[in-house]
C-alpha cells in the first residue's frame, strides 16, 4: 500500500470517528485551509457549480450541477463529499478530480465549500 493510500485511509477513518461523536456541520477536515479553497474554486469548479456554488454555471448539464450552498449537501458529512469530488459522482457530470487535484486541494476545496453554506443561514 502506497503512503499516499494509507494517510487517505487514515484520513478517512478519523474523519468518520469524528462524524460519529459531532454533527455532521461541526466536522471538519484536518489541516485544510478554507483560504486556499477560493482559487481552486474558481479554476475547477465554478464554471459548473457557479460562482456562488448554487449550481449555476455557465457550463450546464443534465442532470444540473449540485447546488453547494443548499441543506442536502450542507448537511453531508466532510467524509461523504471529500468522496464525491475525490471519485467522482455516477450518472452525471461530476468527473473524479483525483487526477488534478492533491488531497490537501480537495481537503481546501471542501473546507471553503462549507462557507458557502454559513451565508444561507
Amino acid at each position: 500500500m502506497t503512503s499516499t493510500n494509507s494517510q487517505l485511509i487514515l484520513f478517512l477513518s478519523m474523519s468518520l470517528c469524528l462524524a460519529w461523536a459531532m454533527p455532521a456541520q461541526s466536522v471538519s477536515i484536518v489541516g485544510a485551509d478554507p483560504k486556499g479553497g477560493p482559487s481552486v474554486y474558481a479554476e475547477v469548479c465554478a464554471r459548473c457549480h457557479g460562482v456562488d456554488g448554487k449550481g449555476d454555471g455557465y457550463t450546464k448539464f443534465t442532470p444540473p450541477p449540485a447546488d453547494l450552498t443548499s441543506p442536502a449537501v450542507q448537511s453531508k458529512m466532510d467524509v461523504q463529499l471529500f468522496r464525491a469530488i475525490h471519485e467522482g459522482k455516477p450518472n452525471t457530470a461530476m468527473g473524479a478530480w483525483k487526477y488534478a487535484l492533491s488531497d490537501e486541494e480537495i481537503g481546501d476545496v471542501l473546507s471553503f465549500l462549507r462557507t458557502l453554506g454559513v451565508s444561507e443561514k
